[in-house]
């Protein structure tokens, strides 16, 4: 009896967003997370419109993805015009009705005992989702954690809008019992001073108990293959093509530091159009620098290409770059910068406001530049790219104070404490 009393108790947990496949950022952390918590014991299932995870675990729903045509429809109504028509708000309330059952046999058909719903009460991508989600967690009463990377205030494209009462209903929603997570300290205070919410910080994390494995013979040809001279220096920019990463910044550092540096950007476009990615191009040649888009051949795990091509892992890409260039203007809070630490890389960094608050004062050390790149900031990279004794010193600090801050060790501690939160000490 004693030993039963000393035992958790496990739980059904059901995951909720609007994907999760792919390399975003959302999918990457609510992979971790899940890991945890199957670490801890419990068991997991997934409801999205597009899902990656083990399909018996999986309830795919077309509509639950935010580039499903008819979300897209909505999407681009409340966002584009200055009037909400009265079709989109018919099919708003259908999908969300539809949405709303197709949640209920979820958690009924998984038995799920608490949700976990990554971002979409955050970011109105899907807004039938979003307020499908907010009332059956009013109807159900269901323990629910509310992981939030991003809001939408702090985008700009979501600030005018015909659709503030869809917003102000479930992004967020104020009903007492979700569990609010945000992943930085700024994003805690503005959620107080909107609505009157309190909120947990739990930061994204890596698991730096379990350091990588170093490089293998497979990946030994990825920097031919990705157009690095012999003896060059191989850039990496570990981001989706989105306004706010920055990239030009990364290009003009890659001209400054002449022919051997070669720029490689990992990922694809993101959910804001193609754009920035034609302004990217644009810049790169005027500057005459060869930037290299290779979201085609890296992947989460290595496999072949449809043309044939050897792809490569993202992990096989930062064990054989010189330096990780990370000159976002804004970030959530930095899962490349996190991934920098866990591999070992340098890293050169704008000042973006959530490094300046949480992360900076760690101690981390970096290559850091305010807005603009200066002199000094070429002279500091190149001695970073040639003094090797000099990169290790830092990567080998910024990995041990990773470990001591970031780790899934961390994560599971402050999951443990939310889930007493939901269901009293076991």
């Amino acid at each position: 009896m004693a030993d039963e009393l000393k035992m958790k108790r496990t739980r059904r947990i059901g995951f909720v967003s609007t994907r999760f496949e792919g390399t975003d950022g959302v999918s990457l952390e609510s992979e971790k997370w899940a890991t945890v918590l199957e670490r801890m014991g419990h068991t997991c299932f997934y409801f999205a419109g597009v899902c990656e995870r083990p399909a018996d675990r999986c309830r795919v729903v077309p509509e639950a993805f935010f580039l499903h045509p008819e979300i897209g429809l909505i999407h681009n109504d409340v966002f584009t015009n200055p009037h909400r028509s009265p079709e989109i708000t018919r099919k708003v309330d259908l999908l969300k009705a539809k949405l709303k059952e197709d949640v209920r046999a979820f958690v009924h058909d998984f038995g799920i005992e608490v949700m976990i719903v990554e971002n979409a009460l955050a970011i109105p991508l899907n807004i039938p989702l979003g307020l499908a989600l907010t009332e059956f967690i009013a109807e159900s009463g269901i323990p629910t954690i509310a992981h939030h990377h991003d809001f939408y205030w702090e985008r700009d494209r979501f600030l005018v809008n015909c659709g503030l009462d869809y917003l102000q209903a479930a992004f967020p929603p104020n009903i007492h019992h979700i569990r609010h997570v945000v992943i930085n300290s700024s994003a805690g205070t503005q959620l107080a001073l909107r609505s009157g919410q309190m909120s947990h910080l739990i930061p994204n994390v890596m698991d730096f108990d379990t350091p990588p494995a170093p490089p293998d013979e497979y990946a030994a040809d990825v920097r031919s293959a990705l157009g690095v001279v012999p003896h060059g220096f191989l850039l990496l920019q570990p981001t989706r093509v989105v306004q706010r990463k920055g990239i030009e910044h990364a290009i003009e550092l890659t001209d400054r530091l002449g022919p051997k540096a070669r720029l490689v950007i990992s990922h694809a476009t993101g959910d804001e159009g193609n754009a920035y990615e034609q302004r990217v191009l644009s810049f790169a040649r005027r500057l005459g620098v060869s930037v290299r888009f290779v979201a085609n051949i890296i992947r989460n795990e290595r496999g072949t290409a449809a043309d044939g091509r050897k792809v490569y892992s993202l992990a096989d890409v930062y064990h054989h770059s010189d330096l990780v260039t990370y000159p976002s203007t804004w970030e959530g809070f930095g899962n490349a910068f996190l991934e920098a630490i866990y591999y070992r890389r340098p890293l050169f960094v704008n000042n973006y406001s959530i490094f300046a608050i949480d992360i900076k004062p760690r101690g981390f050390r970096v290559i850091e530049f305010e807005g603009f790149i200066t002199d000094q900031t070429v002279e500091e990279t190149r001695r970073v790219l040639e003094d090797k004794a000099y990169a290790a010193e830092m990567t080998e600090r910024n990995f041990e104070l990773g470990r001591r801050h970031y780790s899934y060790s961390v994560l599971e501690r402050r999951l443990q404490a939310l889930l007493t939160e939901c269901f009293g000490e076991d």
